[in-house]
């Protein structure tokens, strides 16, 4: 029963409604002794936090992270990580005339089908809001992988609708990302991408788009096959976010217009000695298991399902209603969904890692 608990042995249980008093997670498997400060938490949050640019609801929200168990003089215990973002600019009142009628392509009715009972107020806990904790975890996570491995995840904005960007995989910086709120490093396309998405807040409408992400320096023998194949868990993950509606590793659907031998990942001698691919359609991953290559991944996410434009549904007793949704909406939620992703793969690889530490020792 339940389903807000992520992975095995770094395991992730998240907390908390839209307009509640707080959102959080708590973290149980993370290693002792591992340096941690609220600072690198909080670094991660401000990424992800809304009200940060004009194409973001423009709720605002501080989200200051507190750690509340775990952490001791500067270093994590073995113990439970308590992680805490209280809700400060909830504005409940504007979700009040939605209390009884379902919003379409939102979790208003499933939920509602799944439990009896739903909170109204900002989707509960089908809200974007919930990822926050995710965020806050992830940093967690992306600690411990940057200490044990040298690990690094770095996503960033591929697509808005029709326009996609043009980006080198391989040289792609943080910094690069950052440069503009849209989180797309091609200059060019991030200033149409920003262009349609004020467009689509103007028109009451919101786009979707794509989301790509690569680990550098994960180590290979990650993955448990047959059913928790590393790739399977990313799928899981990605899936797993508000909106997300799409998963490919490597080379993906393409790679289904090319014949084998285009597609294989041929091996060459590695400067350590021990085996490298000279290509990476594979996106880091053969038989469910990391081959030491960078892991490469992209998330489709949908349209925004609350839009401020007239719709057809329905209220609780079955009455056709037409609902203009009100309250403070990402028209497209790309941008924010960048951090999001990153955490997710920090998750499932920290995950992957303490559970090959614990075969191989």
């Amino acid at each position: 029963m339940g389903g807000s608990t992520f992975g095995q042995a770094f395991r992730v249980t998240t907390f908390g409604e839209s307009h509640g008093p707080a959102v959080g997670a708590v973290v149980d498997g993370c290693p002792p002794r591992l340096a941690l400060d609220v600072k690198e938490i909080q670094r991660d949050l401000d990424r992800r936090r809304p009200g940060q640019s004009r194409l973001t609801t423009q709720r605002q929200e501080d989200d200051r992270a507190e750690i509340l168990s775990g952490v001791f003089e500067g270093v994590t215990l073995g113990t439970p990580i308590a992680l805490l973002v209280r809700n400060r600019d909830a504005q409940s009142g504007a979700y009040e005339a939605m209390r009884d009628v379902y919003r379409p392509s939102h979790a208003d009715y499933t939920t509602e089908a799944k439990y009896g009972v739903r909170d109204w107020r900002g989707g509960g806990r089908a809200s974007a809001r919930e990822t926050t904790a995710r965020v806050a975890a992830g940093a967690v996570a992306r600690k411990l992988l940057a200490e044990v491995a040298g690990v690094e995840v770095l996503a960033w904005v591929d697509s808005v609708h029709a326009i996609r960007a043009e980006i080198d995989v391989d040289a792609v910086t943080l910094e690069d990302v950052e440069a503009t709120p849209v989180r797309c490093p091609d200059p060019e396309a991030a200033a149409a991408m920003t262009s349609a998405i004020e467009q689509a807040r103007r028109d009451g409408d919101s786009l979707g788009g794509v989301v790509s992400c690569v680990a550098r320096k994960v180590p290979a023998g990650l993955g448990e096959p047959v059913f928790d194949k590393v790739e399977a868990d990313l799928a899981k993950a990605m899936l797993s976010l508000p909106a997300a509606k799409g998963f490919e590793i490597g080379s993906g659907f393409a790679g289904t217009l090319l014949g084998g031998l285009a597609h294989n990942d041929p091996f060459v001698p590695g400067p350590d000695g021990r085996p490298v691919t000279s290509s990476n359609r594979s996106g880091g991953v053969q038989g469910g298991i990391t081959n030491g290559a960078p892991v490469l991944l992209r998330v489709a996410f949908k349209p925004t399902a609350t839009i401020a434009s007239a719709q057809q549904t329905v209220d609780r007793e079955g009455n056709a209603v037409t609902l203009a949704a009100k309250g403070r909406h990402d028209p497209c939620v790309l941008p924010r969904a960048v951090p999001i992703v990153e955490a997710m793969v920090c998750l499932v690889l920290a995950d992957h890692w303490l559970r090959q530490r614990a075969v191989a020792g």
